[in-house]
């Protein structure tokens, strides 16, 4: 855990005098100069649990989590949505990167932690961000779901048509007291239930990648929450962790990498940089969609370590045992044993899931702050998610 805490710490702009304090770089040591609003939203949430665990002081993660609120306030947006990559000492839109409805929803959850943690000025700024966002700008009203990216010389691109990450998304959009979305778009994508072997069916994501059954988890406790279609996204969760632990078992007499000790298939850096498409079956055209080629990201197996915590806990242990896998900030990104092939950098997003599973493994931490923001009940509340037998 300190050492993907350290990524959050150590690979952030400290400048308090910079229009880009706080901003969090994507990966390292690649990219240099580059910062993820989604790393910033998972370093942000890395905050309180830097202070719980004593790595460092309430003073300091409040004074860090300030100065990242101040850069944002200040920040390029559009209506209250951010670039996905921006320079990290400027905060000005790198590459031609898009405004992302994820992303930005991965940096609120956040925004939002840090602000119910530390309270006070923090809490106001926190607010103030989320107060923002205008959900409905995003959303597509013909085909009642939000689109996924949007480009001022392009306009809006793709749309949360299938499950996957997202559904974080929905919830802060119910929530908003300002620019609220009803439940409509939530219960529009498609629900597509497929097993794998003799598992139970199961919602599965497009690419059978595994991060897409935790982000959301990370912050939102489904545990007790069934919504109005009978769906507990936690038991779902569940059932995709299995799902690929079971095809890691069974594809270990083909594969180097894979087995019951080296198993969640997910976008990672791989021998040809980097894969999005990394996954497992279930998945799209008929489990033609997914990529396996023997690449194994740590934070995989560990994501899901709430959901299947005696395998996840074996693979790390396995994952310790590779010497060339380690790295200052813990676990290199991924490896891969057939192509003898081991990850240079680490990646933000993968160290943010890392560390925000494991705290909640260890203490709820996470989830016993986040489970008390009153628009993030609201929001679930007008999903209708709620307490399963209430």
């Amino acid at each position: 855990m300190k050492g993907a805490f350290d990524f959050f710490w150590e690979q952030a702009n400290t400048n308090p005098n910079s229009p880009g304090c706080g901003l969090i770089r994507d990966r390292y040591p690649g990219s240099p100069g580059i910062a993820s609003i989604a790393a910033v939203g998972f370093g942000l949430t890395a905050y309180p649990i830097g202070v719980e665990k004593g790595y460092i002081s309430r003073q300091e993660g409040h004074e860090r989590a300030n100065c990242t609120l101040d850069t944002l306030l200040g920040m390029e947006q559009t209506e209250g949505f951010y670039y996905h990559f921006v320079d990290m000492q400027t905060g000005q839109r790198a590459w031609q990167s898009e405004v992302s409805s994820i992303d930005t929803a991965i940096l609120l959850m956040g925004v939002l932690t840090a602000g119910d943690y530390f309270g006070g000025e923090v809490q106001d700024k926190a607010n103030q961000i989320y107060d923002t966002v205008n959900w409905p700008w995003f959303l597509d009203e013909s085909r009642q779901m939000f689109y996924m990216a949007y480009r001022p010389e392009k306009g809006f691109e793709g749309h949360w048509d299938f499950y996957a990450e997202q559904l974080m998304l929905y919830v802060l959009a119910a929530g908003s007291r300002t620019h609220p979305v009803d439940k409509k778009p939530y219960y529009t994508f498609t629900r597509h239930y497929a097993r794998f072997g003799e598992g139970q069916p199961f919602i599965h994501s497009w690419f059978g990648s595994i991060f897409i059954y935790q982000f959301s988890h990370a912050w939102l406790d489904f545990r007790d929450y069934t919504d109005k279609e009978g769906v507990n996204w936690f038991a779902n969760s569940v059932e995709a962790s299995l799902a690929q632990y079971n095809f890691a078992v069974l594809m270990a007499p083909k594969y180097q990498t894979l087995g019951p000790n080296a198993w969640g298939l997910t976008a990672s850096d791989g021998p040809n940089g980097y894969n999005g498409l990394y996954g497992a079956p279930p998945s799209g055209y008929d489990n033609r969609a997914h990529v396996v080629d023997d690449t194994i990201p740590p934070a995989g197996a560990i994501g899901s370590i709430i959901f299947l915590p005696e395998q996840a806990e074996q693979a790390m242990l396995n994952y310790y045992g590779i010497e060339r896998l380690k790295g200052e900030y813990g676990f290199l990104d991924a490896y891969n044993l057939s192509e003898e092939w081991v990850a240079s950098d680490v990646i933000g997003i993968d160290k943010g899931i890392t560390l925000l599973m494991l705290a909640n493994y260890e203490s709820d931490l996470v989830h016993q702050i986040v489970m008390q923001n009153e628009q993030l009940l609201e929001g679930l509340r007008r999903l209708q998610i709620s307490r399963t037998g209430s």
